[in-house]
């Protein structure tokens, strides 16, 4: 029993992480906007992949939102708050679910920053070699740093989507040793 009682536990501690580090992820790229000059400003919203990687936040967020109460009760009563066969199942397919929806954002949120970041180098030494005498480079080493701060931002906010991913991960393995061995009972 005391084996159950601490999966049950770390079911609950994983999903508590992952609520976290979504949470987190959210607000770094919400607040992730960059104003080049007075008339330049670009925002996560700018760029679809971002858009996408909040998405997918937001919806693993929510999931784990529902998901909490539940945790908490079969921590708290060790039985299940609705007693159907059906919550087993939705606990593991919903993780399941999910993780891969988080997975999908991680690649999408590093291969475009990292993309991003190797084209803005190019094109920051291409102007940087090409401008005339009385270019002042201070403005190009100005967007230069702007950009590559944003993208840093966007990074970090994938990274704790991959937090999220990993917690999500250990918590649909959990759930599906759980479903296999207990068939309905935990």
């Amino acid at each position: 029993m005391a084996s159950k009682t601490g999966l049950l536990y770390l079911v609950l501690v994983l999903r508590v992480f992952t609520l976290l580090f979504l949470a987190a992820s959210i607000v770094v790229l919400a607040t992730d906007k960059v104003h080049l000059d007075h008339d330049t400003k670009i925002y996560f919203t700018d760029v679809l992949a971002y858009r996408y990687v909040m998405a997918v936040a937001v919806i693993g967020l929510f999931y784990t939102l529902i998901q909490l109460p539940f945790a908490i009760y079969f921590v708290a009563k060790e039985k299940r708050w609705i007693q159907h066969g059906c919550l087993p199942e939705f606990d593991f397919y919903g993780d399941l679910v999910i993780s891969f929806l988080l997975a999908t954002g991680v690649g999408v949120g590093f291969g475009f920053t990292i993309d991003a970041k190797r084209a803005l180098k190019g094109i920051f030494a291409d102007a940087e070699q090409s401008a005339d005498l009385n270019f002042d480079s201070r403005i190009l080493d100005n967007y230069a740093s702007k950009s590559y701060e944003s993208l840093d931002r966007a990074m970090i906010a994938t990274g704790m989507l991959l937090c999220g991913f990993v917690t999500m991960a250990i918590t649909s393995i959990i759930t599906s040793f759980r479903k296999t061995s207990n068939q309905g009972e935990g």
